[in-house]
């Protein structure tokens, strides 16, 4: 007996063996750990990182079969990295940036409007110049925050970030399908960055976080990771953003 026609095909397949990730920001806490995780999964990588003694360190653990070291938002680099890749690819992760908090009366203009060029041109320039390298179902995935969501004193760009990153997330969902775009946002996550930002404060940090999250415990590289992972094999997930902070956003100001 044969199928009818325009019924049900194979089930899509979910996983990463033998699909090609680039990670942006590969060279330490979630896209070093994402990484990691495409590789367990089967995944081929092509790594890129600002530092290229830290970017090699990640290569000669992870094997991956390219790297590039630039600055992410140095736009004519970025647009070049796209063009000079040799074959299509799969996904593209985006967790090259961080966060900035600067309260009205120190904030210097100038440096606000850096912040938004850097953290609002990044993915534009990643949905612009990898739209012919990108196979369709593919991912773009980007990073963004959800500190931003409660108005506080030094939020200010933080907020309107956190805002433009999901709408923006949302529209090039439309513009790219059927590659796919998704959000990632998340709360405290216990990496380098967060060490570097909170320096001799990080270990209150973490205790209050272990002692007032419903999951009583801190945010890992590693979970954030799973969810990109997720988020790259489940083809029916595009234009959303998704959380994953611990229960943070439920606990009282």
């Amino acid at each position: 007996m044969t199928a009818a026609s325009g019924g049900p095909g194979p089930p899509p397949r979910r996983d990463l063996a033998g699909r090609t990730v680039v990670v942006i920001g590969a060279s330490s806490g979630i896209g070093l750990e994402t990484a990691r995780q495409v590789q367990a999964g089967g995944g081929r990588l092509i790594l890129v990182g600002r530092n290229p003694e830290r970017l090699e360190r990640a290569a000669h653990a992870l094997r991956p079969v390219g790297t590039a070291a630039f600055d992410a938002t140095d736009t004519d680099r970025l647009q070049q990295f796209f063009q000079d890749l040799a074959e299509p690819v799969d996904h593209v992760m985006v967790t090259a940036g961080s966060p900035s908090y600067r309260p009205l009366s120190g904030m210097d203009l100038d440096a606000a409007r850096r912040e938004f060029e850097d953290r609002l041109a990044l993915p534009l320039g990643v949905a612009l110049h990898s739209r012919e390298r990108v196979r369709p179902g593919g991912t773009l995935l980007f990073m963004g925050g959800t500190g931003g969501r409660r108005p506080a004193v030094g939020m200010t760009i933080m907020s309107a970030l956190t805002a433009a990153l999901s709408a923006l997330t949302a529209n090039l969902a439309l513009e790219l399908a059927p590659v796919r775009v998704n959000l990632i946002a998340a709360g405290f996550v216990d990496t380098p960055l967060s060490a570097s930002l909170l320096g001799d404060q990080l270990e209150a940090r973490r205790a209050e976080l272990r002692a007032t999250l419903p999951i009583r415990r801190v945010v890992e590289p590693a979970d954030v990771a799973a969810l990109a992972v997720h988020l790259m094999c489940n083809d029916a997930l595009t234009g959303g953003t998704y959380d994953i902070d611990g229960g943070q956003q439920l606990l009282p100001h």
